[in-house]
């Protein structure tokens, strides 16, 4: 089956990727998790809008995506959340949560994919790890604050 890739699968390809899969692998995998669309002629011309958006996200080289690791690994990154009065989170710290507060923080726009953060459900400091080019990951000091 022919796919259109909408975001990066690991051992398959990146995003706007055209590529062929079988049948089984696109229908249970990556059709339902929205990793691919189907081909066909009105979705090659989305593929360029894909295209521009991973570009705009994308880490141009390697001496970029170390001195995006060393901004990272400066400071801790500050994530503010609702508690409760027994220091419990109302929910958790999202993935979500993560990359904005980075975004704030820094200034750089991150694939919530490519973070591997543990469940945050207290306050306190947690380590995660950002993926930012195939020879470079980032290890952050996430501290999560009552807002």
């Amino acid at each position: 089956m022919k796919l259109i890739l909408t975001r990066e699968v690991a051992g398959l390809g990146q995003a706007g990727d055209v590529v062929n899969v079988k049948d089984g692998y696109a229908r249970n995998f990556l059709l339902p998790n929205g990793n691919a669309i189907a081909w066909s002629v009105g979705g090659e011309k989305q593929i360029e809008g894909i295209r521009r958006a991973r570009s705009a996200r994308e880490i141009r080289d390697l001496d970029h995506a170390r001195e995006i690791k060393a901004s990272l690994e400066a400071g801790p990154i500050v994530v503010k959340a609702k508690v409760g009065t027994t220091g419990s989170l109302f929910g958790s710290v999202t993935d979500k949560d993560l990359i904005a507060a980075i975004k704030s923080m820094v200034g750089i726009d991150i694939d919530r994919h490519r973070l591997k953060a543990p469940t945050m459900k207290k306050l306190g400091t947690y380590a995660a790890k950002v993926t930012l080019h195939a020879q470079v990951a980032a290890n952050l000091q996430v501290e999560v604050v009552g807002a």
